[in-house]
């Protein structure tokens, strides 16, 4: 097999194990057609939660989500960018950054986040992020609310909870 072949087969095979894994989502997080990935990458690092009243829900208290922290690799293990929020920021190594706004979310497995749909707004910046058009996030662990309890005592109290997601970055194709 020449160069040319294998270059060839390798796209072949990340087309299909591409498709498949789309396919293999739930409907209301795949990407809409006309879009191709643009980026792949792997997201670890913690979610920071805070003990607060629940709103219109007086004397009862809640975890409530505060914001994401981690860092980007790509699929060799390189960082290649980062992810932080409020507001969700993902930021190439290039300067470039995208926002957005949550389109979707769907159950994962149990005690993992959920599946995540992002419609991504215009890229900040020239680079990686630039064209970017949806952020999915799959391949979940972790990252849900603390299990301690959270009263009126430990009010205030912050957790950091780790977590590791893919987070797969569209354009148009």
């Amino acid at each position: 097999m020449n160069i040319t072949q294998l270059i060839g087969l390798t796209g072949l095979l990340a087309f299909t194990s591409t498709s498949f894994a789309q396919s293999s989502y739930p409907d209301a997080i795949k990407v809409p057609d006309g879009h191709k990935i643009a980026l792949e990458t792997t997201g670890v690092g913690e979610i920071t939660y805070e003990c607060r009243d629940k709103p219109n829900a007086a004397g009862q208290t809640e975890w409530t989500f505060v914001g994401p922290k981690a860092v980007l690799n790509d699929r060799s293990g390189k960082q290649v960018g980062t992810y932080f929020g409020p507001p969700a920021t993902w930021q190439a190594k290039d300067g470039s950054k995208v926002t957005g706004t949550q389109l979707a979310v769907a159950p994962s497995s149990a005690g993992n986040l959920p599946y995540q749909l992002v419609k991504a707004n215009p890229a900040e910046g020239k680079g990686a992020m630039t064209g970017v058009s949806y952020i999915q996030r799959v391949a979940l662990k972790g990252g849900v609310a603390p299990a301690s309890e959270c009263t009126a005592a430990n009010k205030g109290k912050q957790e950091m909870v780790k977590y590791q997601a893919d987070y797969i970055f569209w354009a148009a194709s």
